[in-house]
This record gives structure tokens, sequence and C-alpha cells, in this order.
């Protein structure tokens, strides 16, 4: 298995799960998020976030892929940039971390990442895709599992 870099659309992607840059409040937002909650149906994948609740920045949940290509959506939450000295990048590691560790519990072969952190919340661009990749080789190491991180065109 491998790790590609794709320029593209998420929700286009054939993969067993998309990851959602969330927001804590598991809320349809702008962005990459309202372009997958409107791509796999707003109201049933609303729904079945407003039952998961919350989810704190650095984690992530699972949900039904509901009309995406993909089965399953993975919400992670990053983190919101200030300066880079307020733990940061550790807390987009784990959001990272815990996506693939999701997939993996639900014995996934592939996942489609989008460049989280990167847009609203104001990760700065190269250092975001630098966090990414990182972490992305770090779980590659010993775990079987393609991942794909899609960036938008």
């Amino acid at each position: 298995m491998g790790f590609k870099i794709i320029n593209g659309d998420i929700t286009e992607i054939e993969s067993d799960a998309i990851v959602n840059a969330e927001n804590s409040y598991l809320r349809q937002g702008g962005g990459v998020c309202g372009a997958i909650f409107n791509k796999a149906g707003a109201k049933e994948l609303q729904n079945e976030c407003d039952q998961k609740g919350y989810c704190k920045p650095g984690e992530a949940i699972i949900t039904k892929g509901y009309n995406l290509k993909a089965k399953y959506i993975i919400h992670a939450v990053g983190p919101i940039y200030r300066d880079g000295k307020h733990g940061e990048r550790e807390v987009l590691e784990a959001a990272y971390r815990n996506s693939l560790l999701l997939a993996k519990q639900y014995k996934l072969r592939s996942i489609a990442f989008p460049l989280i952190s990167s847009g609203i919340y104001g990760y700065p661009y190269n250092e975001a895709l630098e966090v990414a990749k990182e972490t992305i080789n770090k779980f590659l190491i010993g775990n079987d599992i393609d991942v794909y991180l899609v960036l938008y065109k």
C-alpha cells in the first residue's frame, strides 16, 4: 500500500473513507466540509453527526458515507491556527493520526484526506502539508493502507 498526493475534488474520490475537515460541533460548515455534507446528503449526515455530539480538536469520529463514493466519512477536527506556539502542530498531527487509527479499527483499505486546517482555520499551507506528509508516512510504517492527500484544484 502507499501514499499519493493528488489534485482534485475529495468528494469524487473512490476510497473506503474520506476525511472531512470538521468543526468540534460536527456541524456543516463551508469549504471542504460544506462540499462533503452537500454531496453526501446534508440532512442525513447532519442527523448522524448530531447523534455523535462533540469532537475535540485532534480527535476524529466516523459516520456513514451516504451518497458519496466512499463508504465512510471520518470527521477530523484540526486546530485553529493562532501563531504556531499554542500546540497547533500537535493537534494537527493528532487529527491525522486519529483518523488513520479509525480507518485501521474499521479495517479500511484506503482513506483520502484534505489538507486539514489549511483553509478557514488558517494553518499555513506549506506547514500543513509538511505535517500531513510526516504524520501519514510515520503511520504507514507497519500499517497497510492506501492513503491519498487530496489537494483542491
